[in-house]
């Protein structure tokens, strides 16, 4: 089994949230508002100006990168459906401009239910 770690948009959570439903993964972790940053310097408006050749813009976007707002999703699977559920995420994710997120497969040793005890992909809700 394998913990999917994604790092999204924040305003795809719903959409991810339904294409994962939809694709047969009903049970997800999200942490709340995180922030984070990829390679490159961006903020969407200050962005857009500087595309308009806006001087405020390009003052305001100086050297420093920007943390911007994000989710992060945590959800295990069993290895079989690990590519199903990629997959899921980058349809609902994907668009044509930079940071659209990352996603990470981290391998899951065990899984407990706490209330029976049971252990293993019989945990998983797949």
């Amino acid at each position: 089994m394998k913990c999917i770690m994604a790092i999204i948009r924040i305003d795809k959570m719903n959409q991810t949230k339904n294409a994962l439903k939809d694709a047969g993964f009903t049970s997800m972790t999200a942490s709340g508002k995180v922030f984070g940053r990829g390679k490159g310097l961006w903020e969407a408006k200050v962005l857009e100006g500087v595309k308009q050749d806006t001087p405020e813009a390009l003052e305001h976007l100086g050297k420093e990168p920007r943390l911007r707002p994000q989710r992060v999703l945590q959800i295990v699977v069993p290895d079989k459906r690990v590519s199903t559920c990629v997959e899921t995420i980058i349809e609902a994710n994907q668009t044509p401009a930079a940071g659209d997120g990352k996603i990470f497969v981290l391998p899951m040793n065990e899984a407990i239910r706490v209330r029976t005890g049971e252990v293993g992909d019989l945990v998983l809700d797949i």
